[in-house]
């Protein structure tokens, strides 16, 4: 809604006395929500005075913090009906999707320990409200399991975590009763519930963002604040910025939440969420809330909340380039980023990389430290009850903020029961492993799991559609994109077939950004005949027709040829195409990490040695870049696994590689052959797959499907096999279509969306890092 600008002339002793320290009240937080201009520079730079002189009193200047965790979402059932929320599903939904009501102990936990090998301390639990008071079917599976209620189910849940794992839980429940608080108290240090605001209007007028949800009534989650503050619980919460409130509604929120802090001292940090429109809601054509009006409610909570209080800004809703102003505006944490799970709540805003925020963090003059669940405050007796005390004081330096390294090992022995078991509970007991602590598989059990078939395949699949379900989320996306062959450039025209000039290139270029792409690929030994700076020429005519484009160019085969033809060397050539404007790079040029098999199927590839420096110079300079296994010609399993044994090592280096692409190579290069003589084709894929998906979760974290490859219906089963992704639309355009490697085979837009909707997931059109292609279109940033 269009929000007024404030009275200059009240807004101005509002600012004095924020300026001077005073404590504001409502009428004041509300002017001071409305300042623009150089009232706002006067806003950020109180509201960043008020944070430093926090930070500098309990002796840690200059540190914002963050919790590493996994997101666990136990079950998206939920007795509500919020109009920007797409967490939830129908029970309907769910069957479609072949999803459970609930998560069980066992999926749980495979997520929870991968978390744990990533060094994650907490486990983030979300759920939807009470899902039993809505929905039979929550209620039936809740019966069959023994659990009286889905908070008690969460209690086991958060207890079998942390005894399993030393992961921290913090609960995310929804409302609870002060019996249901007390019982949750002793499994997690920490709980938490955004208020989101206290307007009734949103809650009571039909249409409003919260009409209709019993849990998002103001008074009853103002009282649930009020009965955690009395249970003695770390608590955190927060407001949402743009669902249709007012500022006065923002000021009172806010200032609710002082006053709640003021009575009880528990409320351990005030999240100040900025909205962000979801596809398939109510609210999908809603503006985001706006960038200014976001900084100001950052500031104004800063100012309202005073210098002891930690303010959250969750940095994967926001533009990086925005990190600086929100760090000015007086926020000091960065709440839970994960390294292994998405955002389930919000799955079209990917985290960014932990070593990018640590970058982001120090550019605007801060170091960056890991806490955990509970903030430092809050580690102690005084907050935390017995039964969680050890866990957390184990994972606690003496600065109460996180120590290095990771949780504890489990106590369970993950391959209890494999060896004395019988052959159908031996795969169950390996895949079990596989989706928990992949690390923890020799060569010869991934070998074992690539030969699967029949119903052995069936369990695979499922094991890693599992994974892939609950780290990076259920969306499947793919980038718009055309194909350019680097090999049919020529300096000038020669009339020979599929091949193009500069002056073609050009045409290229500004064709695909009038059909709405955002990448090119350029990729292919530039010709004997042409001089090897055609590959910078390529680049600069590209970017200079059309310089919103993201330029994915150069395998690493292609950028040996431009270093060795030029004498640039390899450093000197990847920053030749940095300077030529190449974004990222194709991992592409070699079919298995093998010179073994590279000396029957390519003798013409770049040699592997070579192919590794490249990759890894490419990833050390900045760029990222695909990884790719050709498969189903001379190899074997092992060799297989151990390409993806070294792929994970060069992941380690720089985690360089955006997505795995498992390859079919094609009967007439000498494919086709299954490592299992006689297994069925579609297995040999899934297997293929899903062990792809399994090896290296929390490493790489997208699996694309080739669907050029496999054609639309074995596509949609691999998608069910641990796939997330289609690639790129490849579409050939209006000029040139020939000068592309895969031409005449497109997937436009809606036929993708098609397949998504064939499988119950959403659909999304991202950049070709993953990250939200609106950003793209809207900045021209790369993403």
């Amino acid at each position: 809604m269009t929000l007024l600008d404030p009275d200059v002339s009240l807004l101005e002793p509002a600012l004095r006395r924020a300026e001077a320290g005073d404590q504001l009240d409502v009428d004041d937080a509300e002017l001071l929500l409305g300042a623009s201009g150089d009232m706002l520079e006067r806003l950020l730079d109180a509201a960043a005075r008020v944070r430093d002189a926090g930070l500098e009193a309990i002796g840690r200047p200059g540190v914002m913090t963050y919790s590493r965790k996994v997101f666990i979402p136990l079950t998206t059932l939920c007795r509500d009906r919020c109009h920007y929320c797409i967490f939830v599903d129908t029970p309907g939904q769910l069957l479609r999707q072949h999803k459970p009501e609930y998560m069980s102990r066992a999926q749980v936990l495979a997520v929870a320990r991968q978390g744990q090998a990533l060094g994650c301390k907490e486990a983030l639990l979300t759920l939807g409200d009470r899902p039993e008071d809505r929905w039979p079917e929550a209620r039936a599976w809740l019966d069959r399991h023994g659990y009286a209620s889905t908070l008690e189910y969460v209690a086991d849940m958060a207890r079998a975590i942390t005894e399993e794992t030393g992961l921290l839980p913090h609960l995310n429940p929804g409302i609870m009763t002060p019996a249901e608080l007390a019982m949750l108290r002793a499994t997690a240090p920490s709980m938490g519930v955004m208020l989101e605001t206290t307007s009734r209007r949103l809650y009571e007028e039909p249409g409003q963002v919260h009409y209709g949800s019993p849990d998002k009534d103001p008074d009853v989650r103002l009282q649930l604040l009020d009965d955690a503050g009395r249970a003695r619980i770390p608590f955190t919460t927060g407001i949402l910025v743009g669902i249709g409130e007012t500022l006065r509604d923002r000021a009172e929120s806010l200032v609710a939440l002082r006053d709640a802090h003021a009575r009880h001292g528990h409320v351990q940090e005030v999240i100040v969420q900025n909205f962000r429109a979801k596809p398939r809601t109510a609210m999908q054509d809603a503006p985001d809330a706006d960038l200014i009006e976001y900084v100001a409610a950052v500031a104004v909570a800063r100012l309202v909340l005073g210098a002891g209080m930690r303010i959250q800004v969750p940095p994967n809703l926001s533009d990086p380039r925005e990190f600086g102003l929100l760090v000015r505006a007086g926020a000091d944490d960065w709440g839970g980023v994960s390294p292994l799970t998405a955002d389930h709540v919000n799955p079209e805003r990917p985290w960014p990389h932990l070593d990018d925020l640590a970058r982001f963090t120090a550019e605007s003059g801060f170091e960056l430290r890991e806490r955990l669940t509970a903030h430092p405050p809050y580690v102690s007796d005084e907050w935390l009850d017995p039964a969680i005390r050890d866990a957390t004081y184990a994972l606690a330096g003496p600065d109460g903020l996180a120590r290095e390294g990771r949780p504890g090992a489990s106590s369970a022995r993950s391959d209890a029961g494999t060896r004395q078991a019988g052959p159908a509970s031996a795969l169950r007991r390996l895949l079990e492993r596989a989706a928990a602590s992949p690390s923890s598989l020799d060569d010869a059990e991934w070998e074992v799991l690539l030969r699967a078939e029949g119903p052995d395949a069936d369990a695979l699949a499922a094991t890693a559609d599992d994974v892939r379900r609950y780290t990076v989320g259920e969306a499947i996306t793919i980038v718009a994109n055309r194909n350019v062959a680097s090999t049919n450039f020529r300096r000038s025209a020669t009339g020979e077939p599929d091949t193009y000039d500069l002056a073609g290139l050009t045409e290229i270029a500004r064709d695909a950004v009038a059909l709405g792409l955002t990448e090119i690929c350029v990729q292919g030994l530039v010709s004997p005949g042409q001089d090897a700076e055609a590959y910078l020429d390529i680049a600069r005519a590209i970017k200079h027709a059309a310089p919103g484009i993201h330029l994915h160019a150069f395998r690493p085969q292609d950028v040996a040829d431009l270093a060795d033809r030029t004498g640039r060397g390899l450093a000197g050539a990847l920053a030749a195409m940095r300077d030529a404007g190449v974004h990222t790079v194709p991992g592409t040029g070699v079919k298995v990490l093998s010179e073994r098999v590279r000396a029957i199927t390519a003798p013409g590839d770049l040699e592997i040695d070579r192919w590794r420096e490249n990759i890894l110079a490419a990833h050390a300079a900045g760029f990222r870049s695909t990884s790719v296994l050709f498969y189903g010609h001379a190899e074997t399993a092992g060799e297989r696994v151990a390409h993806l044994r070294e792929l994970a090592v060069i992941q380690g280096r720089h985690r360089g590689f955006t997505e795995f692409v498992p390859i079919p190579l094609p009967e007439p290069l000498g494919g086709g052959v299954p490592l299992v003589p006689g297994r069925a084709a579609l297995d040999e894929h899934r297997a293929m797959v899903a062990v792809s998906r399994l090896f290296l979760s929390g490493t790489i974290p997208h699996i694309q499907i080739p669907w050029t490859r496999h054609g639309v219906p074995a596509t949609v089963e691999l998608l069910r096999s641990g796939g997330d992704d289609l690639g790129g639309t490849l579409l050939d355009g209006r000029v040139l279509p020939g000068a592309g490697v895969e031409r005449g085979l497109e997937l436009p837009l809606p036929e993708a969306r098609r397949i998504a909707r064939g499988l119950f997931r959403p659909f999304r059109q991202r950049s070709t890092t993953y990250g939200d292609v609106s950003v793209v279109r809207e900045t021209g940033r790369r993403a």
